[in-house]
């Protein structure tokens, strides 16, 4: 198992981005994702973020895992979450799940931080 997880973290005025920099978003690395998620969420005053998917393009459940407990934190502070840019086979897990209910999905980080921003 891996020790540590590959991540970008930015904010663009008041909305998060986070971008996974792994091609496998599993079981081997959603609990090292979820720590550092629950860190920056909890302790960062952020309501708004964009979860950037471009570069997985494995996901399994563990990974969905991940996202769904960074949109329950968020979701306990009033914040919102927007997915992007998710290759097509983890958009394909991602709706066949359901999940794009509740896990609003965009084609790019732009138009999610453009959404977010309006909110």
């Amino acid at each position: 198992m891996e020790e540590n997880v590959n991540f970008e973290f930015k904010k663009v005025e008041d909305v998060a981005i986070f971008k996974l920099l792994e091609s496998s978003f599993d079981a081997s690395i959603a609990g090292l994702v979820k720590g550092e998620l629950t860190i920056l969420l909890s302790t960062g005053d952020i309501q708004k973020l964009v979860f950037d998917l471009s570069e997985i393009e494995y996901c399994d459940s563990s990974g969905l895992s991940a996202i769904l407990l960074s949109f329950r934190i968020l979701q306990s502070n009033d914040g919102h979450i927007r997915l992007a840019s998710p290759q097509k086979s983890v958009r394909t897990l991602i709706e066949i799940s359901q999940l794009n209910r509740v896990l609003p999905i965009k084609e790019t980080v732009e138009e999610a931080v453009n959404e977010l921003k309006g909110i």
